[in-house]
């Protein structure tokens, strides 16, 4: 590649975006769906105002997609590819306008190299790619409206009508924003902060502008608030619950706090994590610069929050919450790439090129031999075994990445797929979420479980009444979870031969069958078991 310039920076990212956007469709292609973008495959089908665990934009478009498209992996996750490729150039415009066009390439590169972004959040279907795209977007128009970068800036009273449009169009992009993930509020907190400790922008907090883009912002958050009116507010609970310590008593947690920062570094990259991140310092230091203050104030929230949030709540291993802090950071990043590259010292030079050839060669050989794997499993002929330890289990975790087609067959072969007196469940979400993508959702499913999530809201389980259902289970599931939890809402259990999970010719794992039959309320009160509620006529979750 020849030497990023000013002028040659704009064509080389639309060819690295081209490029990679061409890659990700044939990843969306061929590898099959996780755990969380099973779950939520349900609600594409079954569109709503809201969702329990999510706002619905992505579900729309998600719906949207396979109506276009098919009900295909493709089909589910084209709307995320195609919607990084627009997070990607809205990266590099960004960089452009607040630092140099150099420094937009190397922001977009940075951005494509770690596994975070290049792969969980450009090629899944999950709410991070809408999120991303309209949280930039958002940005692009909060930066002109402010002048930050810009050569002449508006004048709040002389420009009064472009400026008033500008914060009408800023209300927009924060409301798609909105529906697409509650992370929002630290775009809103962000750009107050910034506003307020900066002088030169202060006569903002007086002017209507602001304000009308949060009322438009709100007015577009209604089917967020309708749906939650409607269902005990539970969204807002639920999330805040995650905030708090539940039902134990509060306790400082190290250990969370520190596996918090382990898995951001990992997800980011360990190589790519730590400039990140020192980035957040340096804008800090740096923040009487308005294009350093402002991403400070962008990037510090969503990181600080969530990383100190753990050393009480168990945020387990969503190690992706503070994603949109970092993707702010890889713009004075990129500047910083830039500088080191056209420094005068040769060391630091050839130090950046390195770290940028080493990151180039790791994540594109680490794509390649994953994407290879989760579609082949050669792993399992070809590598040595204790690798899959690492996941924490005896099974492989990258069968997580891979669709229980087994399941479909099996109920095409025992006749349950057309038989309208059988429904399907599990007793996890995430398993009933595989099992109902396997099936293409042509089986009402039911998560029989304290936790059944969004799947409580998008089956009703009083038209299920008097029906038999074949129940979906791992290893040792009627021991640990089936006896307790879906016992009480049958007559019998019955355990039938398993259905093994098989890749590349290898049986990998086994889930268990039970049949059972004729659903009902249970005899025994279960008022915590949201299935038990709604058969009572209530709402899933509440008092």
């Amino acid at each position: 590649m020849k030497k990023i310039t000013e002028q040659n920076a704009a064509k080389y990212t639309l060819v690295l975006i081209i490029v990679t956007f061409f890659v990700r469709l044939l990843i969306a292609a061929y590898t099959g769906l996780g755990n969380g973008e099973s779950y939520y495959f349900r609600g594409a089908i079954h569109l709503d105002w809201s969702y329990f665990d999510q706002p619905p934009l992505f579900f729309w478009i998600g719906g949207a997609s396979i109506r276009l498209f098919g009900l295909t992996n493709f089909g589910l996750r084209f709307p995320d590819v195609l919607m990084f490729a627009g997070t990607s150039w809205l990266l590099f415009a960004l960089s452009r306008k607040l630092f140099n066009a150099a420094a937009g390439f190397w922001a977009v590169t940075v951005m494509n190299l770690s596994a975070l972004f290049t792969v969980g959040v450009a090629c899944w279907y999950q709410p991070d790619a809408p999120l991303m795209f309209f949280w930039l977007l958002s940005t692009w128009y909060i930066v002109k409206v402010l002048g930050i970068g810009e050569e002449k800036p508006l004048d709040p009273k002389a420009d009064k009508g472009k400026v008033y449009w500008l914060w009408i169009v800023i209300g927009i992009c924060m409301g798609l924003a909105t529906l697409s993930k509650y992370h929002v509020l630290f775009l809103f907190a962000g750009v107050f902060m910034f506003i307020l400790t900066n002088k030169k922008q202060r006569h903002w907090l007086t002017h209507p502008g602001p304000y009308l883009a949060i009322v438009i912002t709100i007015i577009m958050a209604t089917p967020v608030i309708w749906w939650n009116y409607k269902n005990n507010w539970v969204s807002f609970v639920w999330q805040g619950s995650r905030a708090g310590t539940r039902d134990e008593a509060f306790k400082i947690h190290f250990d969370w706090f520190f596996r918090s920062i382990a898995g951001q570094a990992a997800w980011l990259l360990p190589w790519i994590w730590f400039p990140t991140i020192r980035q957040m310092f340096i804008a800090y230091k740096e923040r009487v610069k308005a294009e350093y203050g402002f991403n400070f104030w962008m990037s510090v929230l969503p990181i600080v929050f969530f990383t100190v949030l753990t050393l009480w709540a168990d945020l387990q291993y969503h190690f992706h919450w503070q994603a949109p802090g970092y993707m702010m950071l890889f713009m004075p990043l990129g500047f910083a790439i830039d500088k080191a590259l056209n420094s005068r010292d040769d060391e630091r030079r050839r130090l950046t090129r390195r770290w940028l050839n080493f990151s180039i060669c790791f994540t594109t050989i680490t794509i390649i031999v994953l994407g290879l794997h989760l579609v082949t499993g050669f792993w399992q002929s070809y590598g040595p075994k204790w690798v899959a330890s690492l996941g924490g289990g005896k099974i492989d975790p990258t069968i997580q990445g891979v669709d229980y087609d087994d399941v479909m067959t099996r109920f095409e072969k025992e006749g349950w797929i057309k038989n309208p007196n059988v429904f399907a469940g599990s007793t996890r979400w995430w398993l009933a979420g595989k099992v109902d993508w396997a099936l293409r959702g042509k089986k009402d499913i039911v998560a029989f479980n304290r936790d059944p999530r969004n799947l409580a809201f998008l089956v009703d389980p009083k038209t299920l009444v008097g029906k038999d259902c074949v129940i979906i289970g791992e290893a040792h599931a009627y021991d640990e979870t089936i006896k307790a939890d879906g016992t009480p809402f049958f007559d019998s259990i019955t355990q039938l031969p398993d259905i093994p999970i098989i890749r590349g010719g290898v049986v990998e794992e086994h889930l268990q069958v039970y049949y059972c039959k004729n659903f009902h309320q249970s005899a025994k009160p279960l008022p915590d078991y949201p299935l038990y509620r709604q058969l009572n006529g209530l709402v899933p979750f509440g008092k």
